[in-house]
C-alpha cells in the first residue's frame, strides 16, 4: 500500500510539473477558404497551390476530421473562437453587429493565467479588442495593399502586402515580448478574402498553369433547398463585369504600380490585338 501511495505521489507530482509550466500558444487564423485550400486535407487543389508549411505542421501535429463551423459568416465565427459559444450566446450574429467585448474571452482568462497576450491582422468585429495586452488590427475588412492598422488605440499606415505585415508585426511582437511569460498571439489573415488581390510578386504564379474547372463552376443550384439556391454563391456574381476591379492605381505607390503594368500590360495589349468580339 505504500509503495502504490508512493508511485501515486510520485505520479501526482510530475504531472503537476508538466501542467506548470504553460505552453505558449500560437493561433493562426485565415479568411473565407474551403477546406480543401490546404493541401493537407487533400482535394482539387492541392497540387495546383500546395501549402507545404502547413502540411508540415499537420503532420508534426494533427488534422481535425471530424468537427464541424458553426458560423461560416466572417465576424460571427471570430466571435465563436473567441468566446467558445455559439452566435445565439455571444449575441454576434451578423457581420453587421458589434461584438459585445465584455463578455468573457479566451485572451482574456490566459491574461488572468499569467498569459502575454496579442492580436495582429483582421479583427472584424466593430469593437476595440479587449482582453490583449498589444494589438494591431485592419479596420474593417481592411486592404490587401499598404494596409493601416490600428495599434494599441492609435492608426499606423504601412507599405507592402499586407499578408507579409501581419506576419512581419506579428514576428516583431514575438521578438520584444517578455520571454518569462508565456504568450498567446493570434496572428489573423486577411488572405485569401476575396477580393483575391495577391502580393505583386505573385501576380503571373499561376500564367503557365491549366487550372481545371470544378464541375459546379455554372451550377444554378436547381432544386437545391432554399438557403443554397437563395445565397451568393454563383461566381458570377463574384467576379462578372460589375465587380471589375479598375481603381488600383489609387492603392498602389508609383513603384508598386509599376509593377503591376509589367505584370498586366503585355497581357492587354495582346487581347486588344487579337480584336475579339462578342461576350464570353
Amino acid at each position: 500500500m505504500k509503495k502504490i501511495s508512493f508511485y501515486l505521489l510520485l505520479i501526482s507530482l510530475c504531472l503537476h510539473s508538466l501542467c506548470s509550466k504553460q505552453p505558449n500558444i500560437l493561433f493562426i487564423f485565415t479568411d473565407d477558404h474551403a477546406l480543401n485550400a490546404i493541401s493537407a486535407y487533400d482535394g482539387p487543389l492541392a497540387k495546383i497551390a500546395p501549402t507545404p508549411h502547413l502540411d508540415r505542421i499537420a503532420r508534426e501535429g494533427m488534422l481535425f476530421n471530424h468537427c464541424l463551423v458553426t458560423n461560416s459568416i466572417c465576424a460571427p465565427s471570430r466571435a465563436v473562437v473567441l468566446t467558445g459559444k455559439y452566435s445565439h450566446l455571444n449575441g454576434q450574429l451578423t457581420n453587421k453587429n458589434v461584438f459585445d467585448g465584455s463578455q468573457q474571452t479566451v485572451p482574456k482568462l490566459l491574461k488572468k493565467g499569467g498569459y502575454q497576450t496579442a492580436i495582429v491582422g483582421k479583427w472584424h468585429l466593430k469593437s476595440i479588442p479587449t482582453g490583449f495586452d498589444h494589438f494591431e488590427v485592419l479596420k474593417g475588412q481592411g486592404q490587401y495593399y499598404n494596409p493601416l492598422l490600428f495599434t494599441n488605440g492609435r492608426d499606423v499606415n504601412h507599405v507592402g502586402y499586407t499578408t507579409d505585415i501581419i506576419t512581419d508585426r506579428a514576428l516583431d511582437w514575438l521578438d520584444q515580448r517578455d520571454e518569462k511569460k508565456p504568450f498567446f498571439l493570434m496572428c489573423q489573415h486577411k488572405a485569401p478574402h476575396g477580393k483575391w488581390e495577391p502580393a505583386l510578386r505573385h501576380l503571373k504564379e499561376f500564367d503557365d498553369m491549366k487550372i481545371p474547372e470544378p464541375p459546379t463552376l455554372f451550377d444554378d443550384y436547381s432544386g437545391r433547398s432554399p438557403a443554397s439556391a437563395q445565397h451568393k454563391m454563383g461566381i458570377a456574381d463574384h467576379i462578372g463585369e460589375k465587380r471589375l476591379m479598375l481603381s488600383y492605381a489609387s492603392k498602389f505607390t508609383p513603384e508598386q504600380l509599376k509593377q503591376f503594368d509589367q505584370a498586366f500590360r503585355p497581357k492587354n495589349e495582346a487581347f486588344r490585338k487579337a480584336g475579339l468580339t462578342g461576350k464570353e
